[in-house]
C-alpha cells in the first residue's frame, strides 16, 4: 500500500482517498464514468465525489469487512491508470 500512498492517495479513517483534477467538467464526468466501468467490472463500487466543477474525490474502503482490503488497492490503482490514459 506504500506505493499508492506515494502516488497521492491518503488513507483516512480505514479508507483510501484521493483526490484529481481534471481540465474542465466534462472530463471529469468523463473520468467518472470511466472509474463507475471498472468499479462495476470489478464489482467493487467507490464513493465518488464531484466537486467545484472539475474536482473528483474517491473514497475506497470494504465496508463488508470494515477496513482496506486487496480489493480496494487492486481499484485504486486501476483507478489511476484510468487518470492517467486520459
Amino acid at each position: 500500500m506504500d506505493i499508492l500512498l506515494d502516488q497521492g492517495w491518503s488513507e483516512i479513517d480505514s479508507k483510501l482517498v484521493k483526490n484529481y483534477e481534471l481540465p474542465n467538467f466534462i472530463e471529469a464526468i468523463n473520468f467518472i464514468n470511466l472509474v463507475a466501468a471498472e468499479a462495476e467490472n470489478m464489482d467493487h463500487h467507490p464513493d465518488i465525489k464531484l466537486y467545484n466543477y472539475k474536482n473528483v474525490r474517491l473514497i475506497l474502503t470494504t465496508h463488508s469487512k470494515g477496513k482496506i482490503t486487496k480489493k480496494d488497492i487492486v481499484l485504486a490503482k486501476s483507478i489511476d491508470k484510468v487518470f492517467n490514459s486520459m
